[in-house]
């Protein structure tokens, strides 16, 4: 058999042409839209490999080359999550494929749409224990929504076709594809499937939202006089920002987020009380707990944001928006659920006939919320001695206000959390599995995604380390992303722990101070490095830092015993926080008045937290 390219765009999807696995695979991707692919080759991804290679000599699609298959799994799943798209990547059998594990269930839990593809030992190699093999089928079988081994290469139009379609509809998730080495080398006759036009034996698309449910949940929203929006991930995913602040806005209802939801609302607007849970805001932690009514917008109640799960909205009814049924009940009893896709949810309701203007009842709520912003703000402690973690991220909220951020897990990230601001997919973090080393790797996904935006990651000093060799993929392909160390020289999150729950036994928590030094490092890998130690450095050393064509890592050295609060301990409700402005022993910058409306904020120097006009 004479092999014939099928590198073709004309192709018609009834048409078959002679052609490998491989080759075909690439075919496939083209097809459904894939620009960028995150990888690492092996042995028994080659042929796929070589495939690529005219793949992208036709300008199809473009390989980005990570140091780790960790790193790709990372850089696709943030890749989704900034553009809405499927993230695609590759690695190779056996421990190219476990490396991406973590990437997987990292997606998995944050439900982000991902096509993750491995290579395999050929056919005939599988269950010999061959050199390499992997039953990446079975590892992942818990956190994946399908996955597939090809056993026939006649399936691979259909397999990708499906894999898409599952990956990024209902609640959104990755799958896996194993192809192994022969099945990507075998010739056969291919019948190209469009997008779509394949579904999947036991395939359901959510149902539309049911209108009596619809009626019932408005009924509770118009009796309410203590309501709350408790905005999720899902919103997120769902594109539903415009209809929540309609909604909001509409019944004067206050509205939190939680860390996967940031960026639904916008934190500037009066009716935000910013993202509630373990460390959250004391206002919305508050908010919650007396509210009589809790809407629930694509949002699981996880246990960082219930705290102890029976004193969580104790008094306040239910109403729970999602598209996930195995969700509603899981945790919480909703008193009403309404299923299906939320932006078509909150849509109906905000256009429902009975979703009339009226006198809203949430004045005194409204006015006991801001006595407790008033009370207990965000601390912003006063400049003196060594920087506080808090002051790098204000400074980065002040000159890169419009930036897409990733960040690693840990203190920084529960800073970043609380100070940033941040519109829809620009808030970019590992929630549900926590995994230290995703800001890097998914920075330079976003960057790839979006390369004319800008693209700022939060790290620390222990998680930065988990993927540090993704400096090198910043610097082949330079690609500009700004990495911001708040550097404690700690496992910060792990040391407050310790401190505060384990009698101050620091167990292997103390990274060092000065080990490694990282703008030596970064210049190394050929990326730009800035080393700020004082706080006059702070601002100058970050604009040099932002106007600088390319990658750049700046390590900031910070005030080292610093914890993050507000905090809830473990086991208690959200109203039991430690680290209140009141009881921290840690002075507040001076109030500043608004001269829009006149309500004194008493730390949030950027915007009123009343009127959202700038200061």
């Amino acid at each position: 058999m004479t092999l014939t390219p099928v590198f073709y765009t004309e192709i018609a999807a009834a048409s078959s042409i002679v052609t490998t696995g491989a080759e075909a695979l690439m075919d496939a991707l083209h097809r459904h839209g894939v620009k960028h692919i995150f990888g690492y080759p092996g042995g028994a991804i080659l042929p796929i490999y070589d495939a690529l290679h005219k793949a992208e000599s036709k300008g199809w699609l473009r390989h980005i080359l990570v140091r780790h298959e960790q790193g790709g799994a990372h850089a696709a799943d943030a890749y989704a999550r900034a553009t809405g798209k499927v993230g695609v990547c590759f690695g190779t059998s056996g421990p190219g494929a476990t490396n991406l594990v973590t990437g997987i269930a990292t997606a998995q839990m944050d439900s982000v749409p991902m096509v993750v593809i491995t290579g395999q030992v050929p056919r005939s190699a599988i269950g010999t224990d061959a050199f390499q093999e992997t039953d990446i089928f079975g590892i992942t079988l818990p956190i994946v929504k399908h996955s597939w081994v090809i056993r026939n290469p006649a399936d691979i139009g259909r397999i990708v076709a499906e894999a898409f379609l599952i990956a990024a509809s209902g609640r959104p998730g990755p799958v896996l594809i194993d192809v192994p080495k022969d099945v990507g080398q075998e010739e056969f006759a291919y019948t190209p499937v469009s997008p779509g036009s394949v579904i999947p034996l036991g395939f359901r698309q959510p149902l539309s939202p049911n209108n009596s449910d619809i009626e019932q949940a408005l009924g509770l929203i118009k009796k309410a006089h203590q309501p709350l929006l408790y905005v999720g991930g899902g919103a997120i995913s769902a594109g539903a920002h415009a209809t929540v602040k309609q909604l909001a806005e509409r019944y004067q209802i206050p509205v939190t987020t939680t860390l996967m939801g940031k960026g639904a609302f916008d934190e500037k607007h009066p009716l935000s009380v910013g993202m509630l849970g373990m460390h959250g805001t004391a206002y919305a932690n508050f908010a919650v707990t007396e509210c009589d009514l809790l809407i629930a917008v694509g949002a699981r109640f996880d246990d960082r944001v219930t705290g102890k799960l029976d004193t969580f909205a104790p008094n306040a009814k239910i109403i729970h928006l999602e598209i996930d049924p195995a969700e509603v009940g899981k945790n919480r009893r909703a008193d009403v659920a309404i299923l299906g896709d939320v932006a078509e949810t909150l849509a109906l309701m905000v256009q429902h006939k009975s979703s009339t203007v009226q006198k809203p009842k949430t004045n005194a709520w409204l006015k006991r919320i801001r006595e407790w912003k008033t009370r207990y703000p965000l601390v912003i402690p006063s400049p003196s001695g060594a920087i506080f973690p808090q002051e790098v991220l204000l400074a980065v909220r002040d000159l890169a206000a419009d930036a897409y951020i990733t960040t690693d897990v840990g203190q920084h990230q529960m800073w970043a959390a609380q100070y940033l601001r941040n519109g829809p997919r620009r808030w970019i973090s590992s929630a549900g599995l926590g995994t230290m080393g995703f800001g890097m790797p998914a920075a330079l996904g976003v960057q790839t995604a979006l390369p004319n935006e800008q693209v700022v990651c939060i790290a620390g000093d222990a998680s930065i380390l988990m993927n540090i060799q993704e400096l090198g993929t910043l610097a082949q392909y330079q690609l500009p992303v700004k990495v911001i160390i708040v550097n404690n020289h700690w496992q910060g999150m792990v040391r407050q722990w310790q401190e505060s729950f384990y009698d101050e036994r620091y167990s292997a928590s103390d990274m060092l101070d000065g080990m490694p030094d990282f703008v030596a490092l970064a210049g190394a890998f050929g990326v730009h490095g800035i080393h700020i130690h004082s706080r006059v450095q702070l601002r100058s050393g970050l604009q040099k830092a932002f106007k600088h064509p390319g990658p750049v890592l700046v390590d900031i050295h910070v005030r080292r015993g610093e914890n993050c609060y507000p905090m809830v301990p473990p086991g208690k409700s959200n109203a039991q926080m430690v680290g209140l402005p009141n009881d921290s022993g840690v002075a507040l910058r001076k109030k500043s008045t608004c001269s829009k409306c006149g309500v004194v904020n008493a730390t949030e120097h950027l915007f009123c937290y009343a009127c959202g006009m700038e200061l």
